[in-house]
């Protein structure tokens, strides 16, 4: 897989900061708890392309989170930016393959030391196949990032979401022409010819 491009540091130790304050919630527990971030906090982890204001993202196991789960960070133009964890995010409203937590990459960048909280992002593949139930526009334009730095591609992201269907609680018709469309922009967004953006 492609190298994804550096997201802003300060970006990342936000992460860490609030992956930190999950932490000093937590009671004592006997494992690490694994953190699998989704959404446009993960787009921008891998492509470094927008900057979303929450975390979206599912807990190995269940917990009783605190309400001010949020940080203060400054972007790459120093303007102040505040990021949350979204606590009403659920993973069951989106295509999700039943494999996505056990193939998320860990983030070697904040899992140091002896910390509870172990932070991993969803794969590239099933982040753009996360997208695929809203398909709104900046869902597409978050695949077509993914796609543009070579971290999906259509072949990949079109086996995934298929055999993602079978669990998938939404309206079938739609979806399968989210999935259509989305491969075909996929290989457009690859196959662009040189000096086009």
């Amino acid at each position: 897989m492609p190298k994804p491009e550096l997201p802003n540091p300060e970006f990342m130790d936000a992460i860490r900061r609030l992956a930190a304050k999950i932490e000093a919630s937590l009671p004592k527990v006997d494992e690490p708890v694994k953190m699998v971030v989704a959404g446009g906090a993960a787009v921008h982890y891998y492509t470094a392309y927008r900057v979303s204001a929450d975390v979206d993202a599912v807990f190995s196991k269940r917990l009783l989170l605190p309400d001010d789960l949020e940080v203060v960070w400054k972007d790459a133009d120093g303007k102040p930016r505040l990021l949350y964890l979204d606590k009403q995010y659920n993973d069951t409203f989106a295509l999700m393959h039943e494999d996505y937590v056990s193939d998320a990459i860990p983030c070697t960048e904040l899992n140091t030391g002896k910390r509870k909280i172990h932070v991993y992002f969803l794969s590239p593949v099933d982040l753009a196949v996360s997208k695929l139930s809203r398909y709104e526009a900046v869902d597409q334009e978050d695949i077509r990032a993914l796609a543009a730095r070579g971290l999906v591609n259509a072949v990949a992201v079109r086996a995934r979401a298929e055999e993602a269907l079978g669990a998938y609680v939404g309206e079938m018709s739609r979806i399968k022409t989210s999935i259509k469309l989305a491969c075909k922009m996929i290989d457009a967004a690859q196959h662009k010819p040189a000096g086009k953006h």
